[in-house]
């Protein structure tokens, strides 16, 4: 076997001196790359509080919750973009708080939705996508690793093989009716969160959406008050029907 020659070693050492230096300078980037802002309702979601940039999320069955995942970023100034949503409606966004001029929205991203997405996260710091077929593993890990190197956060709407932390809505109770009457004022739901790499579960309990269509921490709710009677109508027989219209409807 031949042995190396000295001059050979110097030059293997200096390359591998250069790309400790690399890696090293990649570390520090990504570790000074700040974290993508949530709502404070939902901070406590999320480890560090926030969206880590390079990671993917995913949630469970609602535009509710992808709304609020974006408000927070975009108030602070990001771009946002959305994939594969035709029904998502610029008022909805407004109502959370997303900026609509830095909003871009791609109903339509074809067959090739992956290389959409992966070219979107070139410019785009917060992206969420509906995918609309099952992508396969080798297309997932690439634009893993386009997402790590752009430091870029993907939120898929579904089930995503190798999501970093999966999201999902609990326990709804809507507020605002009274027995036969008033109007539907707010959701209150729990926001579950499961981590890849981090044991159990961490919830949230928030209104989602809140009285004004945003998201909001919820209160203790204020008892409903009866509706104003007609003049000259009967109280005493109106409570009447209503207690019966409600035993009826507990039957």
């Amino acid at each position: 076997m031949a042995l190396a020659r000295k001059s050979d070693l110097g030059d293997l050492a200096a390359e591998i001196e250069r790309l400790q230096g690399r890696i090293d300078t990649m570390q520090r980037r990504r570790a000074d790359t700040a974290l993508v802002p949530v709502s404070e309702e939902l901070s406590p979601l999320f480890p560090g509080g926030g969206l880590a940039p390079g990671s993917v999320y995913a949630v469970e069955s609602s535009t509710s919750l992808l709304l609020a995942l974006l408000s927070e970023a975009s108030r602070a100034g990001s771009w946002c973009a959305v994939l594969g949503i035709p029904a998502l409606g610029t008022e909805a966004a407004s109502a959370y708080g997303i900026a609509l001029d830095r909003l871009a929205l791609i109903p339509h991203p074809g067959e090739r939705w992956m290389s959409v997405a992966a070219a979107v996260s070139e410019v785009m710091p917060l992206i969420v996508v509906r995918p609309p077929t099952r992508p396969r593993d080798a297309e997932v890990a690439r634009l893993s690793a386009r997402l790590r190197d752009r430091g870029s956060v993907l939120v898929i709407d579904g089930d995503w093989s190798g999501a970093d932390v999966a999201l999902r809505l609990d326990d709804p109770r809507w507020e605002g009716l009274g027995t036969g009457y008033g109007l539907l004022r707010s959701r209150t739901v729990t926001v579950t969160a499961r981590g890849r790499r981090s044991a159990g579960t961490r919830r949230s309990r928030v209104q989602l959406p809140g009285p004004t269509g945003g998201l909001f921490t919820p209160r203790s709710p204020a008892p409903t008050p009866f509706p104003a009677f007609p003049a000259g109508s009967d109280e005493l027989a109106l409570r009447r029907d209503e207690r019966a219209l409600a035993s009826l409807g507990a039957s």
